[in-house]
């Protein structure tokens, strides 16, 4: 929780398991992230990632630990459909411009935030980076998202932080996953208005292992909306 390794919580010992267990409540995407990686610094976890890519037919999307273009390839070559640079985004943003060069739309920014600034290397340094100037200067790069994570609310089950992700919404194009805090129903409902800003997702983990979250249920509630709304043109 908060990314403190301390407080773990482990919900299966099965990751396979795990993944095809969401697949069959009808999941869209999977979010993986090798945290053993992050602390380290360098994967950690492929073979798993690995394994859990050919048992699922849904995409998966990776981070953690992923600080040099030879690991995006070795990712996405492996059938991993998008990779997230968080860290390395930070210290080296011309990885950034790199990595979708080569792949583009495959490549997803990692914005990790406590109150507002960027925190790197697993979490456990926060930087002065403020997070929605930082992503502005990838503005015009083919990024596939940026996934916004609330450090603070991760795992806490709190809400989700929706002014906040409004804010980056409306300071850039980049579509947005939005990620931590999401404790029930509720909280998708608030997040559905920002569908019109350009919201493209929401990254749910506690919430759906405790059950305090139907996934099903809120995969029916966002079907609802986004059939009654079109989202905006990008080009704002």
């Amino acid at each position: 929780m908060q990314g403190d390794p301390d407080r773990v919580t482990v919900y299966g010992r099965d990751p396979l398991a795990v993944a095809k267990r969401w697949q069959d409540e009808g999941a869209q995407w999977l979010h993986v992230v090798d945290l053993d990686g992050a602390f380290a610094k360098s994967p950690r976890n492929r073979e798993v990632i690995a394994a859990i890519v050919e048992s699922v037919s849904i995409p998966v999307q990776v981070g953690g630990g992923i600080r040099s273009l030879d690991t995006v390839h070795a990712y996405l070559s492996t059938g991993v459909s998008r990779v997230i640079l968080g860290t390395a985004a930070v210290h080296r943003p011309e990885l950034v411009e790199q990595a979708c060069g080569m792949h583009p739309h495959r490549v997803a920014l990692g914005l990790d935030a406590r109150d507002g600034r960027l925190a790197v290397e697993g979490w456990k340094e926060t930087t002065s980076v403020d997070a929605v100037s930082f992503v502005r200067q990838f503005e015009n790069l083919p990024l596939a998202a940026v996934i916004y994570t609330d450090i603070h609310r991760d795992g806490m089950q709190s809400g989700v932080n929706v002014e906040a992700t409004r804010r980056l919404l409306e300071s850039s194009a980049i579509p947005v996953v939005a990620s931590g805090g999401v404790a029930d129903l509720e909280d998708i409902r608030k997040l559905l208005p920002l569908v019109r800003l350009g919201l493209m997702g929401v990254i749910t983990g506690r919430a759906i292992y405790n059950g305090t979250l139907d996934l099903k249920e809120a995969l029916r509630l966002v079907r609802e909306f986004t059939s009654a709304v079109e989202p905006p043109g990008r080009g704002r």
